[in-house]
């Protein structure tokens, strides 16, 4: 990408997140819910994410798969258009002004884990409050009386039952996930990216259009899926940790962990892989893809 884009990096990157939540968020929700409730003592609520989704569908209709959305778009806005303008000027920063050609895992790591951590700041007070609308509905065992009629009303309950930090609840288990998880992103992404161009660098210009949105959907339903199953495990202790009313609760993501793992294992620890892994491929891959086709609409260049 030209080294004058400026802004432009953040634009694409906010396209970016509003693609990710359109396309992911009811996958989202159906993960929430079996982390939630298929994670507590009482036992297993849902038989698995499709049992889950159906009774979301039969209880509320398709706005309960959008149940906290609202904070969600704002949220991953601002998040996605940070992530992806942090990582891109901070690369070219570290690797010089060209893009193109190999990938160079030195700066693609730092570059993605330094976004990542940034972004958790933000995305730590919207998830929680996309995590406390996901876990009540029709279906759950939330009482009426200390549900959340929007996310304004979960905001200002939370601040008033649990100060400001408690908005942050969650915040470490955020910042690893995000940091983490962004360096296995970018990673799997630029390598899937260099080496797709690679395979496909005979084609006729009439495709290259075709072709770019093709791997642009492979390369970044690729790193969705590469992201989700490195740091799933840290994903359900931050759930546990947001949707927990009780103030002495463990907010140690490991210690969290711990007390799954001994209740019901790897497995527990992997809660709502099922649909967090169908939603990251086409989530991802739209991300990917509006962010490319918004950096080109915008005059930013990149290099095959």
């Amino acid at each position: 990408m030209e080294a004058s884009s400026g802004y432009k990096d953040y634009v694409a990157g906010l396209m970016a997140g509003i693609a990710t939540v359109i396309t992911g968020h009811p996958f989202d929700t159906v993960k929430v819910k079996l982390q939630k409730y298929n994670t507590e003592a009482s036992g297993v609520k849902y038989k698995n994410g499709l049992h889950c989704a159906t009774r979301i569908l039969q209880t509320e209709g398709v706005k309960g798969l959008y149940r906290g959305a609202t904070s969600s778009f704002i949220g991953m806005a601002f998040e996605s258009s940070l992530s992806f303008g942090i990582y891109s000027q901070t690369k070219r920063f570290l690797q010089g002004e060209v893009d193109g050609g190999k990938p160079q895992p030195h700066a693609i790591v730092p570059s993605a884990a330094f976004g990542g951590a940034i972004i958790s700041f933000i995305l730590c007070p919207s998830e929680l409050l996309k995590c406390r609308m996901q876990v009540q509905g029709t279906d759950c065992m939330v009482s009426k009386s200390t549900r959340f009629s929007g996310p304004l009303e979960c905001a200002l309950k939370t601040v008033q039952q649990e100060g400001l930090t408690g908005m942050f609840r969650g915040g470490f288990a955020t910042l690893l996930r995000e940091s983490m998880g962004n360096a296995v992103f970018f990673s799997t992404y630029e390598y899937a990216r260099y080496f797709m161009h690679l395979q496909l660098k005979g084609a006729s210009p009439e495709s290259s259009q075709l072709i770019d949105v093709g791997v642009g959907i492979m390369s970044g339903g690729l790193g969705g899926i590469a992201f989700w199953s490195a740091v799933l495990p840290l994903d359900v202790a931050k759930t546990i940790i947001q949707t927990t009313p009780e103030k002495n609760h463990p907010r140690n993501p490991f210690s969290v962990l711990k007390l799954i793992y001994r209740r019901s294992g790897l497995r527990g620890c992997y809660t709502g892989l099922g649909p967090t892994l169908l939603r990251a491929f086409p989530a991802n891959a739209a991300a990917i893809v509006a962010w490319e086709l918004s950096a080109k609409l915008l005059g930013i260049r990149r290099d095959q």
